[in-house]
């Protein structure tokens, strides 16, 4: 790739601020914009652009008043929506699957379906149009119950009920809050895994195995947030595991959207649980993960911007080089999160180290400063040699800090170094 490129990312998290850093490491790409952005993200040469990410017509005039080469889309709210549909008839390059291909994250009953279709292994379900047929249908599930809401709910739409008397609460809660269907599945017990593809029609590469942290508190406890940080690689997951793992559920998704007709180019997350009896699949989003994002892209060696223009230009993707590296993420929290988040924490200036970087969310700027603006708040990422010094790293670094109104978990990577 010789041409020199002029990108736009789509999205504010820190998500998009490591892929806007992947983006600006490549040595052809020029300029990076991210709609909206954030204003943690301008310390590393990111350009932010005061546009919605739902507001699509203004995206797209941006666009063009821009030169803009592509557009890479990280949130699924976005995708869901129609973006890709709508830049594509305007005639705009973008990475991400259409509004039809999106209904894989936006609905959890149309991707269990696909499973289902597709001999993909996953949970036993049932999926409900009213609480009272819910509730009914507790006595065909075991406990714990699994209870998700249908439509996207940010990672915190999934409540695992300990009796049929709480998810009979949450049952009812979900559809008072205007849910429309909410599915029932048999709770699967085993370590969760994540799994990214970039997916171009037939062809497929997969990024860096990445483990999640989804519950807000040290070993696993108290209620499912976005994630709380993350690690990879992931050194307990067998050779043979990882390779039933592609062959029982990478490779038949990916035959299963070109079945379909699908026509599916961008991202594909397979959430993944190693049950005693093989990999099953939790559920699939439609685009990189966070906080995954910030410790799978470090480890990629292969340009991320070239991965991608190839496939937006219809070049077969090479297999990817994958760092020896280990990276690890903590996940700052404001106090509160997720249920009612306190905003308005100054945010320290933190000093430049070697093996240390800062990807921004929830932040706000004023007089100079960075303050807190809810939700997760930052991710301190440490790039190693090994998993154990990522960890030591990440931890020396965020414990040497002085936060007021935010917590984060104190066990990223146990899971894998115990």
């Amino acid at each position: 790739m010789s041409k020199k490129l002029n990108l736009l990312v789509v999205g504010s998290g820190g998500r998009e601020h490591a892929i806007c850093k992947s983006f600006n490491e490549s040595q052809n790409v020029v300029n990076v914009y991210c709609a909206p952005g954030n204003s943690g993200m301008e310390s590393a040469g990111i350009k932010t652009v005061n546009i919605s990410e739902l507001d699509f017509s203004s995206l797209a005039d941006f666009v063009v008043e821009n030169q803009i080469d592509w557009t890479f889309v990280g949130p699924e709210d976005a995708l869901v929506a129609g973006i890709t549909d709508y830049f594509r008839g305007r005639g705009l390059a973008i990475f991400g699957p259409n509004k039809f291909a999106a209904q894989l994250e936006g609905s959890k009953d149309f991707a269990l379906k696909f499973m289902v279709r597709h001999d993909i292994p996953t949970a036993d379900y049932q999926t409900f149009q009213s609480a009272k047929e819910g509730i009914a249908a507790l006595e065909n599930f075991d406990a714990p119950i699994v209870v998700k809401a249908d439509g996207l709910a940010a990672g915190k739409g999934v409540t695992i009920a300990k009796s049929r008397e709480d998810a009979q609460k949450v049952i009812s809660k979900m559809f008072t809050n205007g849910e429309s269907q909410v599915v029932l599945e048999e709770f699967l017990t085993g370590p969760e895994y994540s799994l990214f593809v970039v997916v171009n029609g037939t062809d497929f590469q997969i990024l860096p195995m990445a483990q999640d942290h989804k519950r807000a508190y040290d070993n696993d406890e108290g209620p499912n947030t976005g994630g709380m940080g993350a690690y990879s690689p992931v050194p307990q997951l067998l050779k043979q595991d990882y390779q039933e793992m592609v062959s029982k559920v990478v490779e038949p998704s990916i035959a299963g959207l070109n079945k379909d007709n699908f026509d599916y180019h961008g991202i594909l997350y397979i959430g993944l649980i190693l049950t005693d009896n093989g990999p099953k699949v939790i559920e699939y989003n439609v685009r990189l993960g966070d906080p995954e994002t910030q410790v799978v892209l470090p480890r990629l060696k292969t340009d991320f911007a070239e991965i991608i223009d190839n496939c937006l230009s219809g070049i077969k993707m090479n297999q990817l080089e994958i760092s020896s590296q280990a990276c690890l993420g903590i996940v700052l929290a404001a106090e509160g999160y997720p249920a009612l988040p306190v905003k308005g924490q100054l945010i320290p200036k933190f000093g430049k180290e070697v093996g240390i970087s800062i990807d921004y969310a929830n932040v706000l700027a004023k007089n100079g400063h960075l303050y807190g603006n809810g939700g997760r708040i930052l991710s301190v990422v440490a790039l190693q040699d090994t998993l154990s010094d990522a960890q030591s790293k990440a931890y020396a670094y965020i414990d040497e800090l002085e936060f007021k109104n935010c917590y984060y978990r104190k066990d990223i990577g146990n899971k894998a170094l115990m």
